[in-house]
């Protein structure tokens, strides 16, 4: 069965962020089923899900209590739009997002991913402007190399150039602003002593463009598909605070940091801040299914609440907006959260993955070790004195993934990234092999091509 699976995937798919031709005398990596952390191909051998499948699994696979609520739902309730009409999961769902959010937050808009709850916010936005007489807000910031999806809109956003520079034509103009890159600090500042320097040029931005910013969207506290850049929270605060001083609205994207990742239930927790859009996907189901939420204001909900004439209606949707399916998964996935209480047992594994990490740093090779939460990330470089990176020629990345497979781990390295995002379901003996078979990867200067003399 193997090989005729192989044949047809060939034939037929066309996988994201892959280049096919890898895969031209190469076999796939077929997974047939998964547990907990663990992913097993064809073959039953098995594989660490180290990057929770796109940041998405949150409790481990196949969690039986996600799994009961769904097999609930679908007894009940398959799907209906969620336009005029309604229904309980979707309810629940929003009375619950609600509850744990921040409080000025009070209003959910449901969408499909993660990039549409950027776009939702985005739009918003803009509209909200309009309807409150000021239509000369209509530009927008981000950081550099922020990542917040792939649709126009959110690829006009800073973006990451690899993967968007090919549509550059097809993007709106915005406003982008150093990215607080410690390691790689853009004010040339230590980072033991920094001021919070890189600061300066959105303050700058500011005081001229302020007047007709609609919004400013940041991932707060790491720039996850951008490179795995850990910032501090006091640099999201003092953000906040200029961003306020201007009255432009404040987007936090986090589709991969909610619901546990960085220790909290929410990133922005630690730096006490609250947006006025919170975009959220991924682990809002734990994985089981496509679904996103962008929460909002009574303030922005009330500018387009009015009567029909008045045209203030909010036209954005999608077919499968609500759908039950999955908003039953993110209602079991929130009673995990009621039940096993993984927050209250986060501090101790989170403090034994970073304690695993920091060997890393001994490497000739690694010129810093981040860790966040149950992420980490690890950056190679050539020189580390000099901190010259690898260039996109010599993939790094994809010889590291491959002696991976070989440790039985799925490990996909943003270009000189290697990175960890685990489930907040992992074990501390869960995080003692992973780092290990990691080490067995890391430690062999033949698996990285490139450095100097080989």
């Amino acid at each position: 069965m193997s090989s005729d699976l192989q044949e047809i995937d060939k034939k037929f798919l066309w996988h994201p962020y892959t280049q096919m031709h890898d895969y031209a005398e190469r076999d796939l990596l077929i997974i047939d089923r998964a547990d907990g952390l663990m992913l097993y191909d064809l073959d039953g051998r098995s594989y660490f899900d180290t990057i929770s499948s796109w940041w998405c699994i949150l409790h481990g696979h196949n969690h039986p209590t996600i799994k009961m609520f769904m097999h609930r739902q679908l007894d009940r309730l398959d799907h209906v739009l969620l336009a005029g009409t309604s229904h309980e999961a979707a309810i629940r769902l929003a009375e619950k997002l609600i509850a744990i959010t921040p409080a000025d937050l009070t209003r959910v808009f449901y969408s499909d991913n993660g990039s549409t709850a950027c776009e939702v916010a985005l739009k918003m936005s803009l509209q909200y402007w309009r309807h409150r007489g000021q239509p000369g807000r209509k530009r927008f910031i981000a950081l550099e190399r922020g990542y917040h999806g792939d649709t126009i809109g959110t690829m006009s956003l800073g973006g990451v150039p690899d993967f968007h520079k090919e549509f550059a034509e097809i993007l709106f103009t915005s406003f982008t602003v150093p990215s607080p890159y410690c390691y790689r600090c853009p004010m040339e500042q230590d980072q033991l002593s920094c001021q919070l320097e890189c600061l300066q040029p959105l303050a700058e931005l500011l005081e001229m463009e302020g007047a007709h910013i609609a919004a400013m969207i940041v991932e707060p506290l790491i720039q996850a598909a951008g490179g795995m850049r850990i910032y501090p929270a006091r640099y999201l605060e003092r953000l906040a605070g200029l961003v306020r001083h201007y009255g432009v609205h404040l987007i936090f994207d986090e589709v991969a940091t909610g619901f546990g990742r960085t220790g909290r239930m929410f990133a922005l927790e630690h730096a006490g801040v609250t947006p006025d859009f919170l975009c959220l996907s991924k682990a809002l189901t734990a994985g089981m299914l496509p679904m996103a939420a962008t929460i909002t204001s009574e303030e922005i909900y009330q500018a387009f609440y009015g009567d029909y004439a008045e045209n203030r209606t909010f036209y954005h949707g999608h077919t499968f907006t609500g759908n039950p399916l999955a908003a039953a998964a993110a209602l079991g996935s929130l009673q995990v959260f009621a039940e096993e209480k993984p927050l209250a047992r986060l501090p101790a594994v989170i403090a034994h993955l970073h304690r695993k990490m920091a060997r890393f740093g001994e490497l000739p090779w690694v010129g810093e070790v981040r860790c966040l939460g149950m992420i980490a990330a690890i950056e190679l470089v050539k020189n580390k004195r000099t901190k010259e990176e690898f260039t996109f020629a010599e993939r790094v990345g994809w010889q590291i993934y491959l002696k991976g497979l070989e440790q039985g781990l799925i490990l996909r390295p943003l270009s000189n990234i290697v990175y960890l995002w685990l489930p907040i379901s992992t074990t501390t003996a869960e995080i003692d092999e992973i780092t290990e078979r990691t080490w067995l990867v890391l430690a062999d200067a033949d698996n990285i091509k490139g450095l100097p003399g080989r």
